[in-house]
């Protein structure tokens, strides 16, 4: 997989160590390096320094899998005079276990939440891990209090399936979507865009 992709209004970049330095120095270091805007309320919730010390180990550790990390995500410019603004981080939490499984997570700022971001960056996480044939499973945790969190994990196609793993959020709750299911919501969709109900077949409430 590249290191950075988009989807039709974000920029999903991919954190390096350099960035992930950078960031522990200040935003204002971040926003320059990576080339973007860095809104007053960065970072987004439950992304602290022990978090970005734990993505910069994970990548000096494993530096040929990169793609399988963090990302900054970053609403596209509406033109060429503009940078792209940071909205919140999404990625991944390394490369495929032995049984195919990934884990993703992802935050947004709050004064660009309900926007769709979120849903945004997450289906193109997905759709990325799929691409690989080793990927068997996309997994996330949430802690149930979270509604916006879980929003997302619904609209997104996963289903709950029990309590998390991590011992350091024993509250925290687990969402799994297989390839299995990814392929028949997929396959939907695109049936749904291709053959439209007839006229004669909708109704108004």
């Amino acid at each position: 997989m590249m290191s950075d992709f988009q989807t039709p209004r974000l920029l999903l970049i991919g954190g390096t160590a350099d960035t992930l330095i950078a960031e522990l120095g200040s935003p204002h270091a971040l926003g320059e390096l990576l080339a973007v805007d860095v809104p007053a309320s960065w970072p987004p919730e439950l992304y602290d320094a022990g978090a970005i010390r734990w993505m910069l180990s994970w990548l000096e550790t494993h530096p040929l899998q990169a793609a399988w990390s963090l990302y900054y995500v970053a609403e596209r410019p509406r033109s060429h005079q503009e940078r792209p603004l940071l909205v919140g981080i999404a990625g991944y939490k390394g490369a495929p276990d032995a049984s195919g499984v990934v884990e993703i997570g992802y935050g947004i700022v709050p004064e660009q939440r309900r926007r769709g971001f979120a849903s945004e960056a997450v289906r193109a996480l997905i759709e990325r891990a799929f691409d690989d044939p080793r990927v068997e499973a996309v997994i996330a945790h949430t802690l149930p209090e979270l509604a916006p969190s879980l929003g997302v994990l619904r609209r997104t196609g996963f289903l709950f399936e029990g309590p998390g793993s991590d011992a350091q959020e024993p509250t925290a709750i687990r969402f799994v979507l297989k390839r299995a299911r990814y392929v028949e919501l997929t396959a939907a969709t695109s049936t749904a865009l291709v053959d439209p109900p007839s006229p004669g077949s909708l109704s108004v409430t």
